[in-house]
């Protein structure tokens, strides 16, 4: 038994050790500073897995890791091990790392039909949430051939084929599930969805045949309309060289094979020539004034319809703001059409219908709209215009 003395010297030893310890600082503790960063570099109180593993960086971590992926460990223990970490990813909605893990573990090829299934499933799913339908619906039929009644693959499947708009498979999908699970709420939720988008589309697909046949019936008039009267386009014209004006100008036989989309303006103007209930054609037509570099765009103009109609409206009661001089009065104006090829003038009767200039044998539509130029008699610029061409009356 120790003396009083010894036991005094081993009392002062232990306080002179106390006293020494509370100046030391640990040197492996974490830093006041950082503490929160060096705890989530501990493995079980990490609150995500960090996108590289880095041995120096999280050694445990990287420890653990070559642990799982042992080749020494059975294949179906590493795919089990990849599979929890892709479930893992999968939690973290980091649905790209999850499919690299289930990836991975079905490249181990461990013979586990079970666990196949589920590698395929849970990418399936991860597919899904990325977006990718078509992918997932591969991995869900993978899933479903390896075993023909997994609930969750044959879910998948019918959710994917939903979003790709292919009702009819997904209700392919839904039956053969409800064979084996005749009382799943989702299988029976998913078929009436897609026995309703599948009767909405075939809806919808009938009425537009019954739109595109109708929209073809009046094309078909339209052209019919265009050719009886004997209207003519630039770019179906059989232009001769010759400068005798009886020759043929237009050729039935291109006129017989015009299309609306080879005379529509709409793209250029946002019109294009129609009929109406009564017959009558309404032509988007232009006029122009050179001298101004200015214009006029009349969207229907009917072909019964007279020009002074329209030039009343524009040159009426208001002059357009870019005549200055004020002179483009109904009276003044002179109204023609070009051939730009014979280099000829066309002068145009403002009392004219419409039909009746553009049946006339040298008057070309182009680019689906008729033009005519609008001048001022006597005009130096119209002078200028009319100079080295021909002028012709209708």
């Amino acid at each position: 038994m120790a003396s009083s003395a010894q036991q005094h010297e081993s009392d002062d030893d232990m306080d002179e050790f106390m006293d020494k310890f509370k100046t030391l600082e640990y040197k492996n503790a974490f830093s006041k500073d950082n503490w929160e960063e060096e705890f989530d570099k501990v493995p079980m109180f990490m609150k995500s897995l960090p996108d590289e593993i880095d041995p120096n960086k999280y050694p445990e971590l990287a420890c653990i890791q070559s642990i799982i992926h042992s080749e020494d460990r059975s294949p179906e223990e590493q795919v089990k091990c990849l599979k929890n970490e892709g479930n893992d990813f999968f939690k973290e909605k980091n649905y790209q790392k999850s499919i690299l893990c289930y990836t991975a573990g079905l490249q181990k090829k461990c013979g586990d039909q079970e666990l196949c299934t589920v590698l395929f499933t849970n990418r399936a799913a991860a597919h899904f949430y990325l977006g990718n339908m078509r992918s997932a619906l591969n991995d869900a039929a993978a899933a479903k051939k390896i075993t023909p009644g997994h609930l969750k693959a044959l879910i998948r499947g019918a959710q994917c084929c939903i979003e790709l708009r292919n009702f009819s498979e997904a209700l392919q999908w839904c039956d053969e599930g409800l064979k084996v699970h005749p009382t799943d709420k989702k299988l029976q939720e998913l078929r009436a969805a897609a026995d309703k988008h599948r009767r909405a589309a075939e809806r919808d697909a009938r009425k537009a045949k019954v739109k595109a046949k109708k929209l073809h019936g009046e094309k078909e008039a339209l052209l019919a309309a265009i050719k009886d009267r004997g209207i003519k386009f630039l770019q179906s014209a059989k232009r001769c060289g010759s400068d005798d004006e009886d020759e043929d100008e237009g050729s039935p036989a291109v006129m017989s094979q015009l299309s609306l989309d080879g005379i529509s303006s709409q793209e250029a103007t946002g019109a294009q020539v129609f009929q109406d209930e009564q017959g009558s054609l309404h032509w988007p037509v232009l006029f122009l004034y050179p001298e101004h570099q200015q214009s006029d765009f009349i969207s229907a103009f009917c072909e019964s319809s007279c020009f002074v109609d329209h030039l009343i409206v524009m040159f009426g009661e208001e002059l357009p703001p870019w005549d200055v001089d004020r002179k483009y009065l109904i009276q003044n104006l002179q109204l023609y059409f070009e051939d730009e090829e014979k280099e000829t003038l066309y002068q145009v009767n403002p009392e004219t219908p419409l039909l009746e200039v553009l049946q006339h044998k040298r008057f070309f539509v182009k680019a689906g709209s008729p033009s005519f130029i609008v001048l001022v008699t006597g005009s130096s610029f119209w002078k200028q215009f009319i100079s080295g061409k021909k002028i012709r009356g209708l």
